[in-house]
C-alpha cells in the first residue's frame, strides 16, 4: 500500500512539474512602440515584453511572446492560441463582458506635447484657436474632433504618429496628442519637444484572458500585485517612459479582489499576493 501511495505521489508530484515547465503563450503587436517594437539585433523589445518575462519569473513557468497585429489578438486568446494577452488591451465594459481581466497594470491616458519651450498647457481650453495634430484614425482623432467645437480648437491630421509630432516641431501644430506613454516615449527620445497636459480617460490597460481562465486570472492578478509591491513596473516605466509613474496610479497600486474594479466579471474576494522573496 505504502509503494503505491509513494508511486502516486511521485506522479503527482512529476505531474506538477511538467506544468510547471509549459510554457504559458502570449502576444503583443509588435509595432507598438515603446511597448513591443523590433530590436536591431533581431527579435523584440520593449515594456510589455519585459513584463511578460518579470511576469514568468514571479510565476515559475516559461512564457513565450509571439507578435501579431492588435487586430487579430482577441479572436486568437478566444481560439486558444494564446493562454493570455500581455499587449495593453483598454478595458471597457463590452470587452470585460467576454472576457476575464485582471487588475490595471497602467493607465490608459491621453497627453499631448509641445514644442520645447512653449507655454504650457494646464486645461485644454489653453487651446483654444490653436492647432492639434493627431494620428489620422486614431481613438485620440475622433476624440480630439469630438472636442473641436466644445474647445474651439483645430485638429489636423496626419498619416503617422511620428507625422504628428513633426508637424509640431515645424510649427504646423502648437500641440500633439495622443497616449501618455506613446508621448513619453517619444519625448525620453526627442529633446526638441516637451510634456504637457496629462488627460485622464478613467481607463486602464490590463492583462485579458479566456472567461474559463479563472485559475489563471488569480495567478496573473497576484503576480502584477508582486511586481507592483517590489517596485518592477515602476522600474520598467521609468525605462521605458522615461518618467516614474504618478502616485495613485495602477503602475503602483494594488486593487482589492481580481480584475477592475466596476467592470464585469470582477471578483471582489479579498487575498494577499504570495510573493517570493
Amino acid at each position: 500500500m505504502r509503494s503505491m501511495l509513494a508511486a502516486a505521489g511521485f506522479a503527482m508530484l512529476a505531474a506538477q512539474a511538467a506544468v510547471a515547465q509549459t510554457p504559458l503563450r502570449t502576444a503583443v503587436d509588435g509595432t507598438f512602440a515603446p511597448h513591443a517594437m523590433p530590436k536591431l539585433s533581431g527579435g523584440i523589445e520593449g515594456f510589455n515584453v519585459d513584463l511578460a518575462e518579470a511576469l514568468g519569473k514571479t510565476l515559475g513557468r516559461p512564457v513565450t511572446v509571439d507578435t501579431a497585429q492588435f487586430s487579430g489578438l482577441i479572436p486568437a486568446l478566444q481560439a486558444g492560441t494564446y493562454d493570455f494577452l500581455v499587449a495593453p488591451v483598454t478595458v471597457n465594459k463590452e470587452r470585460a463582458e467576454n472576457l476575464l481581466f485582471t487588475e490595471g497594470y497602467l493607465n490608459s491616458d491621453f497627453q499631448f506635447v509641445i514644442k520645447k519651450g512653449a507655454p504650457p498647457i494646464t486645461k485644454l481650453e489653453d487651446l483654444r484657436g490653436k492647432v492639434v495634430a493627431v494620428n489620422k484614425g486614431s481613438s485620440y482623432d475622433s476624440w480630439a474632433r469630438e472636442m473641436a467645437d466644445k474647445i474651439g480648437w483645430k485638429v489636423e491630421s496626419y498619416g503617422t504618429q511620428t507625422d504628428a509630432v513633426q508637424a509640431v516641431l515645424a510649427n504646423r501644430a502648437f500641440a500633439n496628442v495622443a497616449g501618455s506613454t506613446v508621448l513619453q516615449w517619444a519625448a525620453k527620445n526627442n529633446p526638441q519637444i516637451q510634456l504637457s497636459l496629462l488627460h485622464s480617460t478613467g481607463f486602464v490597460w490590463s492583462i485579458a484572458l479566456r472567461k474559463d481562465e479563472v485559475a489563471l486570472r488569480k495567478d496573473l492578478d497576484q503576480a502584477l500585485e508582486c511586481l507592483k509591491a517590489d517596485g518592477t513596473i515602476a522600474a520598467l516605466h521609468e525605462k521605458w517612459f522615461g518618467i516614474k509613474p504618478a502616485a495613485g496610479s495602477v503602475a503602483v497600486t494594488v486593487d482589492p479582489g481580481y480584475g477592475v474594479p466596476g467592470m464585469p466579471n470582477y471578483d471582489s474576494t479579498p487575498h494577499a499576493a504570495a510573493c517570493r522573496g
